[in-house]
């Protein structure tokens, strides 16, 4: 039986996303599945009732039709006590839904023998989950439109100009936390031209920082602070003083101050405190990401902009929501990932396979029965260790091609004999030119293998520097041919047309390769500096 799903009006105030859009019905379509969509679910975000029909959903008139239609419900912000009542039994609900800070709402939903999907409870740490994380989705908008609010409250360019009118200096941007929101504001912020400085507990996020544009600022405290799946921890009290007083520093320089501080399952950690506040310059700003589970900033009110002591503080919980139809439209393709994992088939059902580590994770009401929290995640399977002699064997350095130890006396001695007896045979039978000629030969190897190799890169590479040792050797092999020969000039002392060309060929190819080099170099440079 194919399955429909349902797509309802958001009832929260001031959501105007949609969980999914016009290009993902087509393709739920093809999966097997119906698609039902509420008249103005969609206008929130700029997609109309036409665009669903041309797409090849139903389009409902009211709330209470869809839900008691639906066999799965898809939903961006948790359902509301009413929305509950509508909802058929023993239907499934895929959508936000925080079962830690929601229990009553978890009650009602197994009350009807639902089957209910957080996408807020997905391991993250999976890496196949990636493409199913809509958390990840949202916080990287919403990071992004907190620059864009900063920028609007600010009154001022972003980034320094020099004008007729005169000179504006760029904004210094302090941002707290930098995970997929701090990272996405730092990048924002950076190609806005500010000057983006960010905080993290988290030390492996220093490079990140950097690479976005920004610069890591450390706390005076040694402590580690990654938490279980990719989330930060709380801190100790030595740490967060430490803490406060980079805080406290790092405002009185900021113009602006984005805060990303968030702890699943806790309230929002209160980073920016009022004196903090009353030390930043007036007209400075300060976008709290955080208001919704409390605030980072002590002075914060959900939901509004305020101005305390001259500083605006931006405390909108509505942030993804202001981007709607591109927060609307990756949502969408989240909630397709995971249907696509519940339905491998491709036959227009459901497969809640709790084998799956993700859909267990995912899945917090099975047929009513409350599954939340998951168990841990299982790990790989660790490979027995070897036995004590079998781990020395494995352990024993290998000699010969590839081995970075040193070669034992004996073995030097060996190689040493061999080549001696090598040049003692040549020396008995080969002919007195072919020997002197095989002596430089052997000679002309060995000091050049020690030049190329012991050549200091103080280039623009080591590769370079390798090159042009190798170009340097071969300049001089071509000028010792092509130079006339020292005490004479017999026509028997001269190199032949052949060997004239070849050596003249050589010069004109390495000068070539080195200067060429250089040339190409600078210019790749030059593309790095601003």
């Amino acid at each position: 039986m194919t399955l429909l799903i349902g797509i309802p009006l958001e009832t929260a105030t001031g959501e105007r996303r949609v969980a999914t859009v016009p290009e993902v019905v087509e393709k739920l379509i093809k999966l097997g599945f119906a698609v039902a969509v509420q008249s103005d679910a969609g206008a929130g975000a700029n997609f109309g009732d036409g665009d669903y029909r041309a797409a090849g959903a139903e389009v409902v008139a009211t709330a209470a039709e869809l839900w008691a239609r639906s066999d799965i419900v898809f939903k961006v912000r948790p359902p509301s006590s009413e929305e509950v009542a509508l909802m058929r039994e023993g239907s499934t609900l895929i959508g936000f839904v925080w079962p830690g800070q929601n229990p009553e709402l978890m009650q009602q939903l197994a009350a009807k023998q639902a089957t209910v999907l957080a996408i807020d409870s997905l391991p993250r740490t999976l890496s196949r989950a990636q493409k199913m994380d809509a958390l990840t989705s949202m916080a990287g908008i919403s990071g992004y439109r907190a620059v864009i609010e900063a920028a609007h409250a600010f009154g001022r360019f972003l980034n320094g100009q020099v004008t007729a009118a005169g000179k504006v200096p760029p904004a210094r941007v302090f941002i707290a936390g930098a995970g997929v929101a701090g990272l996405a504001a730092i990048g924002t912020a950076a190609s806005l031209g500010a000057i983006v400085r960010a905080n993290d507990t988290r030390a492996e996020v220093a490079d990140q920082v950097k690479s976005l544009g920004g610069e890591f600022v450390k706390v005076d405290y040694d402590e580690e602070g990654s938490g279980g799946g990719g989330y930060a921890k709380v801190m100790s009290e030595g740490f967060q003083q430490a803490q406060r007083a980079m805080y406290a520093q790092q405002a009185k320089d900021a113009d602006i101050i984005i805060t990303t501080a968030l702890i699943p399952g806790k309230p929002a950690p209160k980073l920016i405190t009022a004196e903090m506040v009353q030390s930043m310059k007036p007209g400075s700003v300060i976008v709290d990401m955080a208001a919704e589970q409390g605030g980072n900033c002590e002075l914060t009110v959900p939901g509004e902009a305020v101005v305390r002591h001259g500083v605006t503080i931006v405390g909108y919980t509505d942030l993804a929501s202001r981007l709607a139809r591109q927060s609307s439209t990756l949502y969408g393709n989240n909630l397709l990932r995971v249907v696509e994992e519940l339905c491998k088939a491709k036959d227009g059902t459901i497969n809640v396979d709790f084998d799956d580590d993700a859909i267990r994770g995912l899945t917090v009401i099975e047929e009513g029965n409350i599954t939340w929290p998951p168990p841990p995640i299982r790990q790989p399977a660790v490979a027995p260790k070897p036995q004590p002699a079998a781990a020395a064997a494995a352990a024993a350095p290998k000699k010969g091609h590839g081995s970075s130890e040193p070669m034992s006396a004996k073995s030097l001695a060996i190689v040493f004999g061999i080549g001696a007896l090598a040049f003692l045979m040549v020396g008995l039978y080969a002919p007195a030119t072919f020997l002197s000629h095989f002596t430089v030969f052997a000679l002309a190897c060995f000091i050049g293998y020690m030049v190329i190799w012991n050549v200091t890169p103080s280039l623009h590479t080591p590769l370079m520097s390798v090159t042009n040792a190798i170009s340097s050797i071969i300049a001089i092999g071509a000028l010792v041919q092509v130079a006339p020969p020292l005490g004479g000039s017999a026509v028997g002392d001269r190199p032949s047309g052949l060997i004239l060309g070849l050596a003249v060929g050589a010069l004109a190819l390495t000068a070539v390769n080195m200067f060429g080099g250089f040339a190409v170099t600078r210019r790749m440079l030059a593309m790095f500096r601003k």
